[in-house]
C-alpha cells in the first residue's frame, strides 16, 4: 500500500536526501502557459471569459459572478447551528493567535535629532482564493480573512469556483463563512481566471484590482499566482498537501496511521510520510493502514495517495537523522510523536506548522488550533512561512533628522557621495547649511 525507503546506514547528504525523499509530480512551470492564456483572457474580455472558464472547468453556469448580499445573508441564516458554532470558535481562536503577529511600531534614536521610525502599514485591498474541488473549505475562508482583518486591511474580496451542485453559485457554506466574517464582496469564479481577475480587475463587475492575492488552489492557481507576481503580491504557490510524521518506538501506530490517512483523503496527490528509527513501528503503522483505509469514506483516493510516489515510510538510524530528513524535506505539516518531543523540536528548522505530541494532530490545526492552515508546500517551508498578518503588512521606515542630526553626518555623506561619483548627493546635504542671508 505504501512504499518503504530505507536510509539506514547512509550518509544523509543534501543531494542524497533530495534524491530519496518522495514528492508529488506537480510541475507549475508546465501549467504556466495554459494559466497565462486564462489570465490574459480575463484581462482582455472580463466577465465573458470568466463565464466561459466556469463552464469549461467547473461544469457550472454561474447564475451571477458577483454574489448578491441577500444570498450571503440567506446562506448564513440556513447554516447548520453546529457548523456555525464551530466556525465562530475557529474565528475567535485564529484571531487571538494572529493578533500577536502584528509587530509594534519602533523608534530608533541614533543621536541628538536623529531618529528612524518603523511602522507597519496594511495593504489597502486583498483578494482571497477559496478552492472548490473534492471538498468544501469554509475553514479556508477563516484562515484567509482573519489575518487580513487583524492586519487592518480595508477591502477584502473572496473568490471561489461556481458549483454545479449549487446551481452555478458558490457553495452556501463558503458564503455563510464569508457572511459570518462580514465580507460582502464574493465572486463565483475559480482557477487561473480568478487570480487574473483579482490582479487586473473586472470593470463590468465593479471588481477593482487588489494588492495581494492569497489562498491555496490547484496547479493552475499556483501558476497564475506566479504569473501575476509583481503586479500583485502573493503568499505562496501552493501545491499538494503534505504531512510528515517523526515518530519513534513510543508512538501509537494507530494514531500515526490515522493522521496519515487524514491527510491522504484530500486528494490523490496528497503526500503522507512517516520518518522513524523503529522498524517495529513502521510495520505496525503499515499493518494498521491496510485495515484502516478500507473503512474511510474516501478510501479510493486515500489508497491512490498512499500508494503513489509522494508517500512513504522512511527508515533512519536515529532521531537525529529523522530531523535531518525532515529539514531537507521542509514539510507543510510536521508532527512529532516521540519520547522527547522537545528535544526533537529543538533541531527542526524547516516546517510550515509543527504539531507537538500525540494529542496535537494536523486536523486540529486545520480547524481549531488557532494556528493558520494556509502553509507552504513542496519544500517551500525551507524559505517561506504560513499565512499570517504579516502577509498583509509592509514595514515602512520614516527618517526624521533635525539640522543638528544632519550636521553630525554631513561630512561623511559628502565623502561617500564623492566616492560613488554622485557629487549632487553631497551637495543636496551641504545646501541645507548654506548661508542665505541677503
Amino acid at each position: 500500500m505504501i512504499q518503504t525507503i530505507d536510509l539506514r546506514g547512509e550518509a544523509l547528504t543534501p543531494r542524497r536526501l533530495a534524491e530519496a525523499m518522495p514528492r508529488a509530480r506537480v510541475d507549475v512551470a508546465k501549467a504556466a502557459e495554459s494559466a497565462a492564456e486564462l489570465v490574459d483572457d480575463v484581462r482582455e474580455r472580463g466577465m465573458v471569459a470568466l463565464v466561459e472558464q466556469a463552464r469549461r472547468f467547473d461544469g457550472a453556469d454561474p447564475r451571477h459572478l458577483r454574489v448578491p448580499r441577500e444570498e450571503l445573508a440567506e446562506a448564513l441564516a440556513a447554516l447548520d447551528p453546529a457548523v456555525r458554532a464551530a466556525l465562530e470558535e475557529a474565528i475567535a481562536r485564529v484571531r487571538a493567535a494572529t493578533a500577536v503577529q502584528v509587530p509594534p511600531d519602533r523608534v530608533t534614536e541614533l543621536g541628538p535629532g536623529a531618529r528612524v521610525r518603523q511602522r507597519w502599514q496594511p495593504v489597502d485591498r486583498v483578494g482571497l482564493y477559496v478552492p472548490g474541488g473534492k471538498a468544501v473549505y469554509p475553514s479556508s475562508v477563516v484562515m484567509n480573512v482573519v489575518p487580513a482583518q487583524v492586519a487592518g486591511v480595508r477591502s477584502i474580496a473572496i473568490a471561489s469556483p461556481a458549483q454545479r451542485e449549487a446551481d452555478g453559485g458558490v457553495h452556501p457554506t463558503i458564503l455563510a463563512a464569508a457572511a459570518l466574517l462580514g465580507v460582502e464582496e464574493v465572486y463565483a469564479m475559480g482557477g487561473a481566471g480568478a487570480i487574473g481577475a483579482f490582479a487586473y480587475g473586472v470593470p463590468e463587475l465593479e471588481l477593482d484590482p487588489v494588492d495581494v492575492v492569497t489562498g491555496p488552489g490547484n496547479v493552475y492557481v499556483a501558476a497564475a499566482k506566479r504569473i501575476v507576481r509583481g503586479v500583485v503580491g502573493i503568499d505562496a504557490e501552493a501545491g499538494p498537501t503534505e504531512i510528515l510524521v517523526i515518530a519513534d518506538a513510543t508512538a501509537d501506530p494507530a494514531l500515526v496511521a490515522a493522521d496519515l490517512v487524514s491527510q491522504a483523503e484530500h486528494d490523490e496527490n496528497a503526500a503522507a510520510v512517516l520518518v522513524t528509527d523503529s522498524p517495529e513501528l513502521a510495520r505496525a503503522v503499515e499493518a494498521d493502514l491496510e485495515g484502516r483505509v478500507g473503512g474511510t469514506r474516501h478510501a479510493d483516493r486515500v489508497r491512490v495517495a498512499l500508494a503513489s510516489q509522494q508517500s512513504a515510510i522512511v527508515l533512519v538510524d536515529d532521531l537525529a537523522a529523522a530531523v535531518a530528513v525532515s529539514n531537507a524535506y521542509g514539510p507543510e505539516h510536521l508532527e512529532i510523536q516521540t519520547a522527547d518531543d522537545e528535544r526533537v523540536l529543538a533541531g527542526i528548522t524547516s516546517a510550515g506548522a509543527i504539531f507537538l505530541g500525540a494529542n496535537s494532530p494536523v486536523s486540529l490545526g486545520d480547524y481549531l488550533a488557532g494556528s493558520n492552515h494556509v502553509l507552504p508546500t513542496g519544500g517551500q517551508a525551507r524559505f517561506g512561512a504560513g499565512l499570517g498578518a504579516t502577509a498583509f503588512l509592509r514595514p515602512q521606515q520614516i527618517v526624521e533628522y533635525s539640522a543638528e542630526g544632519l550636521g553630525a553626518v554631513r561630512d561623511r555623506i559628502v565623502a561617500l557621495a564623492a566616492a560613488e561619483d554622485l557629487p549632487a548627493h553631497g551637495e543636496a546635504v551641504v545646501e541645507r547649511f548654506a548661508d542665505r542671508t541677503p
